[in-house]
């Protein structure tokens, strides 16, 4: 059975303007986590995943690529934990903070 696992994570580069959060939340999608994505005034991107451990890390790996015209420098992760959203909740685009 994989556990489920949640990461809190901050994205720096070239990652606004690019769509980043979109890009983000299709991905995040297409592998059935939950969470969320928003810009940060200070230029990072920042992303809470959570479901399975393995698509967590498929994730957190594929965010290191991002999409065509970033230019991702580091993903930061802030925070490894158990799952925190309500599984059927959906992966949300939130407002810069």
């Amino acid at each position: 059975m994989v556990e489920n696992r949640t990461s809190h994570v901050l994205i720096h580069g070239r990652v606004q303007g690019v769509s980043f959060r979109a890009w983000t939340q299709h991905q995040a999608e297409l592998h059935g986590l939950k969470g969320w994505v928003r810009n940060r005034r200070d230029g990072t991107v920042e992303a809470v995943f959570s479901g399975p451990g393995n698509l967590v890390e498929v994730m957190l790996k594929a965010c290191q690529g991002g999409p065509a015209g970033s230019r991702v420098e580091k993903v930061e992760i802030l925070n490894r934990g158990d799952p925190e959203f309500d599984p059927s909740g959906r992966f949300e685009i939130r407002g810069t903070a």
